[in-house]
């Protein structure tokens, strides 16, 4: 009897684990805003392709992965040499270098995730005159952000999601 009661609960569990879908191996998904001067696009895959994408194309490129979050990645490009519209604009970086961060988080469900961009940039950076301005996107940044949703749909079984 004892034998019968163990493989039926065996039976139960593995129908259970069996019976799990993908949208639920994601995890709860935060909420997102798309604050002032972020860019968003929604990409027709899930968020584990995205964030995959995502890292994948930074080492390609050799730009450096500051965090990997399972919803959210912040990039860091160095900004060298002179650029006198940023020293306009946001004051010289002259005791540090300049760098352009980029945040993207991202959420969703299988077939559907949101993902929000916004850069910033940071003058002398880790010093302690270190100052960081947030800066709008422009069709540059727009342009990336739709490379990684081309990219991360490249390998989904989801349809297409129109830009």
């Amino acid at each position: 009897m004892r034998h019968i009661v163990i493989f039926g609960f065996c039976a139960l569990a593995l129908a259970a684990c069996q019976s799990t879908n993908q949208t639920a191996s994601l995890g709860n998904q935060p909420r997102l805003d798309v604050p002032a001067g972020a860019q968003s696009v929604n990409i027709a895959a899930d968020p584990v392709a995205v964030r995959t994408a995502l890292v994948s194309s930074a080492q390609e490129r050799g730009t450096t992965i500051l965090q990997n979050q399972p919803n959210m990645v912040i990039l860091e490009r160095p900004m060298a040499g002179e650029n006198p519209t940023l020293d306009s604009e946001f004051g010289p970086s002259d005791n540090g270098d300049r760098v352009i961060r980029i945040r993207v988080r991202f959420t969703g469900s299988q077939c559907q995730t949101l993902a929000v961009q916004d850069l910033a940039v940071i003058n002398n950076v880790r010093t302690a005159l270190e100052q960081s301005f947030v800066l709008p996107g422009n069709p540059n940044t727009l342009q990336s952000l739709q490379g990684l949703k081309s990219r991360a749909e490249q390998g989904s079984p989801c349809p297409r999601i129109a830009s």
